[in-house]
């Protein structure tokens, strides 16, 4: 039995700090979180010094490699790696197209990507399909939701063409988790291959709500963003390098970032760490409203904690939803994260309902594929917040 009472008044404080919480019920973290008052005070005082000191002196010049610096470091230690096996990026669309840009690929390679991939993604493969005449293969990861084997299902996809697979850990339109370390396990050991097969995985659902460990789970590339889940500033992600898989990606895009230069200004070769694929000048302010975002989260409590809360509290919508006329979610079975999807028989659409939700300040999203609604919680979100989101649902489907 949740102790939900002990959740409401351990929160109050923690939501103080999420300004955009007040006047409205928020459920669109897997869009784009909520970003907290210390994080915006963060860049406005790191835009602030910029100008102060000048924005290209030695001293800012300092400062920016320092802040770069600590960001690297708090993030690997929320995903237990190495700090120079991280690359700043702006997103994770960003991070995807360093890798499937920066593979070497020839005439007949193939692309394994699931059928619940974001557009962006699944149109970045489209494109090296066409230009350099690569195989792509879809399995069907949508039918395991609630039945099947989602592991087996990739294994028995691969070939010995297979270069690369693509899935997302955390499925941003159903909330099914992948097994990821079992995925990995099978595509660095297909027997079929002269080479184990990488793993790209588009984190943008699972970095920020899951406890992560990407040494031990052995992925190859983890692409995620700052700015869903994690409640920081939009522009600042960042791409996860194995260090075994760093030497087969080359940069595609170039600047003086990810270069060595010699005493006469010239580029002599590329930076020996994740730099690397870093190209040139970024919004550095928001790296301080990232970290800021980090530390308000550590500081509330473990990543561990953090997700078995929001377990929790989707358990609750899931519950509550389930016993609404009209309403299915699209598992049969309590999340396993945050994502709680739905559909709804109606005479209204799905679209028609979120708009009449939002004015009466419930704000959650639609999608496509599957047709459906999507409602994500946070470990901050309030057992009443959900009451208040169920009760209006089943005032607009009377």
């Amino acid at each position: 039995m949740i102790d939900f009472a002990g959740i409401a008044s351990d929160l109050d404080q923690q939501r103080l700090e999420f300004p955009g919480l007040a006047n409205k019920v928020y459920f669109n973290f897997g869009g784009q979180g909520t970003l907290p008052r210390s994080a915006l005070e963060a860049i406005i005082d790191a835009h602030k010094f910029i100008q102060q000191q000048g924005p290209f002196s030695l001293r800012v010049n300092s400062w920016i490699k320092q802040k770069e610096a600590l960001l690297r470091q708090d993030l690997a230690q929320e995903f237990t790696v190495s700090p120079d096996t991280l690359t700043l990026t702006e997103n994770v669309t960003v991070g995807c197209n360093i890798v499937l840009w920066g593979i070497d690929w020839q005439e007949g390679d193939g692309i394994l990507m699931t059928d619940c991939e974001h557009p962006g993604v699944i149109a970045i493969v489209q494109e090296i399909a066409r230009r350099f005449r690569v195989e792509v293969d879809i399995c069907p990861i949508l039918e395991t939701l609630n039945q099947g084997n989602p592991t087996a299902i990739i294994a028995d996809h691969l070939t010995p063409n297979t270069r690369l697979v693509i899935l997302s850990h955390l499925l941003w339109n159903t909330g099914q988790l992948l097994p990821l370390g079992e995925i990995v396990e099978v595509c660095h050991n297909y027997p079929h291959s002269d080479r184990p097969i990488p793993v790209l995985v588009d984190a943008a659902q699972s970095a920020g709500l899951l406890p992560l460990d990407l040494t031990a789970l052995d992925v190859d590339f983890y692409a995620f963003t700052g700015h869903k889940w994690f409640c920081g500033p939009v522009g600042v992600g960042g791409l996860y390098i194995r260090p075994e898989s760093f030497s087969s990606l080359h940069p595609t895009f170039i600047g003086w970032r990810g270069i060595e230069i010699d005493p006469q200004g010239q580029p002599i070769g590329w930076k020996n760490d994740s730099r690397k694929f870093e190209v040139a000048s970024s919004a550095y302010p928001q790296y301080e409203g990232f970290r800021a975002a980090l530390a308000v989260h550590q500081d509330w409590e473990s990543s561990a904690k953090r997700y078995q809360q929001i377990c929790q509290l989707s358990a609750y919508l899931w519950q509550g939803l389930s016993q609404i006329p009209g309403i299915k979610c699209l598992k049969n079975s309590p999340p396993e994260a945050g994502l709680v999807s739905f559909t709804v028989e109606s005479n209204l659409s799905h679209e028609q309902l979120i708009k009449q939700l939002e004015n009466k300040g419930f704000l959650l999203r639609t999608l496509h594929h599957p047709d459906c609604i999507r409602a994500c919680v946070h470990y901050f979100t309030l057992p009443a917040e959900i009451e208040q989101l169920i009760k209006a649902l089943k005032s607009l489907l009377k």
